[in-house]
């Protein structure tokens, strides 16, 4: 009997071709579209056109053509109160959170992880830039990144379990361009072959967060004072939401040097500014930590490694020191710009994930 494999469609052209990939490997596929939100509760009107349900469309007809089962799941409660709150929350707290990895680690691979364990499937597919092996020596699955560094997705996927690792696959990770995955797809005829890729956080289409945080919760986030590190007030800023650590533009003020707000005194409703050159740090703790290729290390335990404070930025070398309660302390060779509580910090030994955790202190957050 063929081992069968549950796809997460979303539409577009990386997780089309992991299907098919994962068809020609001889399994029984599933494909499954997650319903994570409406047009009404992300703040969209009716008449919108909703890319959602174009993207519904583009897995129902791969999946045709691939001659695949395919499913629309609703998990939209779990969307708002795993993602969407702790999205709204963080930025109320001072951080800035994101939304990405909450996703992939409460509903992609756990909700929807469960979800393929009730249907008897050996395994989990999506369209991830990632790449999992085992390791003989030390009995663990490892996490590696994609041999296409430009599209690597290894930092938000930090999070996920030794299970989850051992019943996941991401057949994208060893493709070395997105040139040759949409080809792929165009072999197959695949009508979401050119399809462009999402750039945007897929309950805030149009990128104003700040105003999606206002419809979701009902709430007008007061104007405060902008100041600077002396306490000097600079001007007036628009709500204390808007702004995030190392942020320049869209501060409205005239000043006679650039400045960039460094710190959100929440307590006070104070957004602080710097130069530039105050920005960057050296330190950071983080915790919720996830050790992924490795055992968790005793507290006190030392490691060299290279490690991303976000998303974009390029690995630096640094040593992360296990603290009391399973929190990391890390310390950079060279100081990093805009530290900020919220985003995750991501370890790596070569191509190999060490592990991540949300950064909680640092030089850039909130006061």
């Amino acid at each position: 009997m063929a081992q069968r494999a549950l796809i997460a469609m979303s539409g577009g052209v990386d997780s089309s071709v992991a299907a098919a990939l994962m068809i020609n490997k001889g399994y029984e596929c599933i494909g499954v579209t997650m319903k994570l939100y409406t047009n009404e509760e992300i703040g969209i009107c009716r008449t919108h056109t909703c890319c959602s349900l174009d993207d519904v469309e583009d897995a129902r007809a791969v999946s045709a053509r691939l001659g695949m089962r395919h499913f629309v799941m609703d998990f939209s409660d779990d969307f708002s109160s795993q993602v969407i709150d702790r999205f709204v929350k963080a930025y109320e707290r001072g951080e800035t959170p994101n939304p990405c990895i909450d996703c992939n680690r409460y509903m992609k691979f756990s909700r929807l992880y469960h979800r393929a364990m009730e249907l008897n499937c050996d395994c989990i597919v999506t369209g991830h830039y990632a790449r999992i092996s085992y390791d003989g020596d030390s009995g663990r699955y490892i996490m590696r990144r994609a041999r296409n560094l430009s599209k690597d997705q290894t930092y938000v996927l930090y999070s996920m379990t030794q299970e989850e690792l051992a019943h996941t696959q991401f057949p994208l990770g060893e493709y070395e361009s997105k040139d040759e995955v949409r080809r792929t797809a165009e072999e197959y005829g695949f009508i979401n072959a050119r399809k462009h890729d999402s750039q945007d956080i897929c309950f805030v289409p149009d990128g104003d967060y700040a105003s999606f945080i206002e419809r979701y919760t009902g709430r007008k986030y007061p104007e405060g004072s902008f100041v600077d590190e002396s306490g000097r007030v600079l001007g007036r800023h628009r709500g204390i939401i808007r702004y995030t650590i190392g942020q320049r533009r869209g501060l409205g003020l005239a000043l006679p040097q650039p400045l960039y707000v460094k710190k959100l005194d929440m307590e006070n409703n104070r957004v602080i500014l710097s130069t530039n050159e105050a920005l960057y740090s050296s330190e950071l703790t983080a915790d919720d930590f996830n050790w992924v290729s490795i055992a968790a290390p005793q507290e006190g335990t030392e490691l060299r490694v290279t490690a991303k404070p976000r998303y974009r930025a390029k690995e630096a070398p640094a040593c992360a020191k296990v603290l009391a309660g399973g929190r990391v302390h890390l310390m950079f060779d060279e100081p990093q710009r805009a530290i900020t509580a919220g985003q995750a910090v991501v370890l790596y030994d070569g191509d190999r994930v060490v592990g991540g955790g949300r950064i909680c202190a640092g030089n850039g957050g909130k006061e």
